[in-house]
């Protein structure tokens, strides 16, 4: 069993920059695909960026690709999204999720990011 804590989220200005950091307990965590989601409101939940379990091979959605950037360090348990160059189109709630499958066994809380115009 995995728990995840997300924390970092918070307000801030068109063209800035947050991290979000994702603390993970539990067995195994070397093991899973980490991801970070989003859920904007009145929309569907959304993958913004993923890491393989030795953090070999990083994946982003295309909104998000060259202004966020994922790492992992599995000796902590932790996984982090510095987001740069932040858009109003950004604002929405941030999960932690890992899988070791195809489907995400573990969630987050949830923690807000809002990008003021």
């Amino acid at each position: 069993q995995v728990q995840l804590v997300e924390s970092g989220g918070g307000l801030v200005q068109a063209g800035g920059s947050l991290k979000l950091s994702c603390a993970a307990s539990g067995r195994a965590f070397s093991r899973y695909f980490m991801a970070w989601l989003r859920q904007a409101p009145g929309k569907e939940r959304e993958f913004v960026a993923g890491v393989s379990p030795s953090a070999e091979s990083l994946y982003y959605a295309n909104s998000v690709k060259g202004r966020f950037t994922i790492s992992r360090d599995n000796a902590l348990k932790m996984v982090d999204l510095q987001m740069d160059s932040l858009k109003p189109e950004d604002t929405a709630v941030y999960y932690c999720a890992a899988r070791l499958g195809h489907d995400y066994d573990h969630w987050g809380q949830g923690t807000q990011v809002t990008v003021s115009s």
